[in-house]
């Protein structure tokens, strides 16, 4: 089965919910064609059609409801969750979801995480690589990945579109550089924290290969001694027991490195719909056919290595 484990869907009335609880972010992601209307769904089936790809998991990041207010960031985390209950529903064969949680509040977001796996059938969580400024190894956050541990399922990470709260990556870096950099910061945070090997069973995706991880890992692992010291095991180590999309905008050495630095067992198939569309969305699908990989770890990269984390075998 050929899952697209990085796609995302707003519908309006969901991105009218978060503006009006002052979310920045939403306004952004109105007219992307990634709604809930019959007419973009139609065509968002068609596009997979041509691809080969069966099914997507729906996930709200970057316009998620990480809010202040816990009662907003709850209303609106319950929202759009039985919007995608309702739409995994009507299309079971094209569509799963990642749940949304009212991050940062974390009780808060227990409650809505066992309804929204028990009671709506999600696959696992989705975050953003920061949350309000907070990191995502915050010791806060352990009950949710403690929970998700015992369960066996998934903590999808993608970039929030913050720049990595960082002055020197401007506005107009957001998604071209800020994003791979918040990928790269984020799922170190979560390395250099354990949190791969205290929560074993949590099984962890980050997006866009995992940002700059093939090119860094390596001196991770020579830097890490003297200057992370505490960290429980090889960084190298601990990036082989998580799972990254293939998300690279065609660029074959990205994912070249990927392949040989995490392994091509760790990779499976993403295509950042709305944002790569039309062609682009077919080059997330041929450029690995195109990567001169082996038959076998390319046709696990496209169909079998998600359908079997995600238990859809």
């Amino acid at each position: 089965m050929r899952i697209d484990v990085h796609a995302h869907l707003w519908s309006e009335e969901y991105l009218h919910l978060l503006e009006s609880f002052g979310s920045t972010e939403a306004p952004a992601h109105h007219g992307l064609g990634a709604g809930s209307t019959a007419e973009e769904l139609d065509k968002r089936f068609a596009l997979m059609d041509r691809a080969g790809i069966d099914l997507q998991v729906l996930s709200t990041p970057p316009a998620s409801p990480h809010l202040d207010d816990a009662a907003h960031a709850t209303e609106a985390a319950k929202w759009v969750n039985d919007e995608y209950a309702e739409l995994t529903s009507r299309h079971p064969d094209r569509f799963r979801a990642f749940a949304t949680l009212p991050f940062p509040h974390t009780d808060a977001a227990l409650t809505e995480l066992t309804r929204a796996l028990d009671d709506l059938g999600m696959l696992g969580v989705a975050i953003t690589t920061d949350v309000l400024g907070k990191p995502i190894d915050d010791p806060s956050f352990l009950p949710i990945y403690q929970e998700l541990d015992r369960r066996g399922s998934v903590l999808y990470v993608h970039p929030a579109g913050t720049r990595a709260q960082s002055e020197l990556i401007s506005e107009t870096m957001t998604w071209s550089i800020g994003a791979p950099i918040e990928d790269t910061v984020a799922l170190t945070h979560l390395i250099l924290a354990g949190i791969p090997s205290r929560f074993p069973n949590l099984k962890i995706i980050g997006s866009h290969l995992g940002g700059a991880l093939p090119m860094t890992l390596n001196r991770m692992d020579r830097q890490q001694p003297w200057e992370s010291p505490n960290t429980p095991e090889k960084p190298s180590l601990a990036a082989r027991r998580m799972w990254f999309d293939t998300v690279a905008h065609d660029h074959l050495p990205a994912l070249h490195a990927a392949a040989e630095t995490l392994g091509a067992d760790r990779l499976i198939l993403g295509t950042d719909f709305p944002y790569q569309s039309g062609e682009a969305f077919q080059e997330a699908v041929t450029y690995i056919e195109r990567a001169n990989l082996s038959d076998a770890d390319t046709k696990a990269i496209l169909d079998t290595t998600a359908a079997g984390l995600l238990g859809l075998t």
